[in-house]
């Protein structure tokens, strides 16, 4: 549910960012979302254009500074260009107004393009089409190097790194705190990884930053857009840019992977890694040699922390692909 508090804020805003966008921004109604990040209230409203053109928008109030600076950054196009094909063609929000001031306060604010589809999909509610898949890894390719277009990678803006021993360390406690299924498997692989951190957790540490990853990569964050041109008519873009940060690509693939370990099928033959690399490919972005070893890697660490995380990825069946993805990767790579 969207907090409480951030939706009574919103509220209480409204009245300045409507002054703000000079009478271009007609009433705010809001609305409550399940599955962003971002905490902001977020409500629809109708623009209208110089031209008086109607154009319906979604406001979100406050946002943070990292959603604002790349929906902004990534997003802002002037009205009259609302329809062309540059603006039908980004991959993230079309951008009407925004701002990082309201009320002589610091609060950052968005007008942006209303979707009239749903979501492509939940993160894992059932499968979706392999088109639908590709459309979202074309998507984020084609973020990736809209952003790194727009802003040089800063490696000093990386994701915040786990500590990835301590929460290992966790990991064996919990495993003998829930006395859980397989414990014995589960602690014996995550001491191997630990005793062999160089190849694992050095090596992750020390991969390559040189992309803006979007780090919340699924379904529910890509929309398709709905276009009287047919070129442009169904085009997917992303959404909910609050965890951008500098990263390897491969960690946007990653995440998406992630969501289905156990399920598997639901992709429909799709491999996310693989897919989200060739999308990269044709748009000549590098991909690198080394992407499969470290998606292997970042395996291996996200398996290893998975009995911390009980509560939220508890599912028997999820568990059990973890461990034996786990345990298949640690005897390819140490014997």
């Amino acid at each position: 549910m969207l907090d409480q508090d951030a939706h009574g804020l919103a509220s209480a805003l409204a009245g300045d960012v409507i002054e703000e966008c000079r009478g271009q921004l007609g009433k705010i109604s809001w609305f409550k979302t399940t599955w962003q990040h971002s905490g902001a209230g977020t409500g629809f409203a109708t623009w209208t254009t110089k031209k008086g053109v109607k154009i319906e928008c979604v406001v979100k109030v406050p946002v943070g500074y990292r959603e604002y600076h790349w929906t902004k950054r990534l997003g802002l196009v002037h009205e009259d260009d609302w329809e062309r094909s540059a603006s039908l063609n980004l991959s993230t929000p079309r951008v009407l107004a925004a701002g990082y001031e309201l009320g002589g306060h610091d609060f950052a604010w968005l007008v942006m393009e209303k979707f009239k589809n749903p979501p492509i999909g939940a993160p894992v509610s059932g499968a979706l089409e392999s088109s639908s898949l590709w459309e979202i890894f074309e998507s984020a390719a084609e973020f990736q190097a809209a952003a790194v277009l727009e802003e040089i990678v800063d490696p000093s803006k990386r994701a915040r790194e786990p500590d990835w021993v301590g929460d290992m360390e966790k990991a064996i406690a919990q495993v003998e705190a829930h006395a859980m299924a397989e414990g014995k498997r589960w602690i014996r692989g995550i001491e191997r990884v630990l005793e062999h951190r160089d190849v694992f957790i050095d090596r992750w540490v020390e991969r390559s930053i040189d992309t803006w990853c979007h780090h919340d990569l699924h379904g529910r964050n890509a929309m398709r857009r709905v276009s009287h041109n047919p070129e442009i008519h169904g085009r997917c873009a992303l959404i909910d840019l609050a965890l951008v940060a500098a990263g390897h690509w491969v960690e946007d693939a990653m995440y998406m992977e992630r969501l289905y370990w156990g399920r598997e099928e639901l992709l429909k033959g799709v491999d996310p890694v693989e897919t989200l690399g060739r999308c990269r490919e044709a748009i000549g972005l590098p991909v690198g040699g080394d992407s499969e070893e470290l998606a292997d890697v970042r395996r291996v660490l996200m398996a290893a922390t998975c009995p911390n995380f009980l509560r939220t990825e508890g599912d028997e069946l999820y568990l059990n692909a973890a461990l034996e993805r786990f345990e298949h990767l640690l005897g390819a790579y140490l014997g």
